[in-house]
Order: structure tokens, then sequence, then C-alpha cells
């Protein structure tokens, strides 16, 4: 830090920062410009699959959706675990007695 840098910290002014130069060209830029206007809005988007639709954070998708199928295959199991036995099935009609599984 220079003497100057350091006068000017003290008595509370900025430092003066050198200007920054770009480090792409005004044809890169401008090509840069008209693609992003030509992008797409964010509901064709959705309706690609491209993005997923919702207001959560980009960062919170994988762990949104890993939390939904997780919910999901616990209800699935609750249900599997509820069905009725095939012999129940073959009791109240819905079954024919040959339509039974026999190794469940």
């Amino acid at each position: 830090m220079s003497s100057t840098d350091a006068t000017a910290i003290a008595e509370g002014t900025s430092v003066p920062r050198p200007a920054r130069q770009n480090s792409f060209s005004s044809d890169t830029l401008q090509t840069l410009e008209k693609r992003l206007s030509q992008r797409p809005d964010r509901q064709e988007l959705q309706d690609r699959n491209i993005l997923k639709e919702g207001n959560v954070a980009p960062a919170l998708q994988a762990a949104r959706d890993q939390l939904q199928r997780s919910q999901l295959e616990d209800k699935l199991d609750q249900k599997l675990l509820h069905r009725p036995k095939p012999e129940e099935l073959v009791k109240s009609g819905i079954l024919k007695a040959d339509e039974a599984p026999t190794d469940i």
C-alpha cells in the first residue's frame, strides 16, 4: 500500500481505482446481447421441460425433487403394505380361484 493510499484511507476518502478493461471484444459483446435478447421466456422453457416449475431457487430444486420422490416412495410402500391378500380378493369375488397367485 502506498503512502497516498494510506492517507486516503485515514482521511476516510476512497482510493481511486484504475478503470476496468473489458475482456471481451465489441463483436463478442454484440453477439452476446443479441443471443440474450432472443432467448425463450421462462414459460416456454418450462413447457419444454428445460426449467422446472415453481419459485424454488435452482440450488434447492434437486433437494425438493428428492424430497417429493422420497415422499411418493413412502406413500407407495404404505399402500402396498395395506393391499388385500389374494385369498381376500377371491372371497370377495374380485378374483377367481384359478386367477389367484399362489407364491405370494
